[in-house]
């Protein structure tokens, strides 16, 4: 059991360390709700763990009232991402040909918005999707996004 519960929090290290944490940039209101916050559209930004001068940039439904105050509400699978380069493109280590760069809870149980990046080696590009799940139904609804990589500069891929 000790091993099992070692093992289960080095994973969530791991996990943990992997996913790059958003900053909230602003909102809007979408609904007035009388009793508990408004619904919102938030917009956040995060920076790409693993590929410096790349930061995406986060809009995504907020539930508000009495169960959104508390972290009861489930978030709408509504949400769209827009990556761009902000700085000096560089790679510190090779980057997998997939990868998830983002997740967030989008409810108290098994709803989640992430992010995953994926190389297009053939166009030199990196593309960034964002999507939300659920553990038994999750939503077809995405956005995705690509940042060009200069011809010159080629993107370190994992081989696996």
């Amino acid at each position: 059991m000790r091993t099992f519960l070692a093992a289960s929090l080095a994973l969530a290290a791991t996990l943990a360390a992997s996913s790059a944490m958003a900053e909230t940039i602003g909102a809007v209101d979408t609904a007035f709700k009388l009793i508990g916050p408004d619904h919102k559209v938030v917009v956040e930004v995060f920076d790409d763990p693993k590929v410096g001068g790349v930061s995406c940039y986060l809009s995504r439904a907020k539930t508000g009232g009495i169960k959104g105050a508390i972290g009861l509400a489930e978030d709408k699978a509504e949400s769209s991402v827009a990556c761009r380069q902000v700085g000096v493109l560089s790679f510190p280590g090779k980057v997998p040909k997939q990868e998830e760069v983002f997740s967030e809870r989008a409810s108290i149980f098994f709803k989640h918005v992430r992010v995953v990046r994926m190389v297009d080696p053939k166009r030199n590009a990196l593309i960034y999707l964002v999507y939300s799940d659920r553990l038994i139904d999750g939503s077809p609804k995405n956005s995705v996004t690509a940042v060009p990589v200069p011809g010159n500069q080629p993107i370190p891929i994992e081989q696996k």
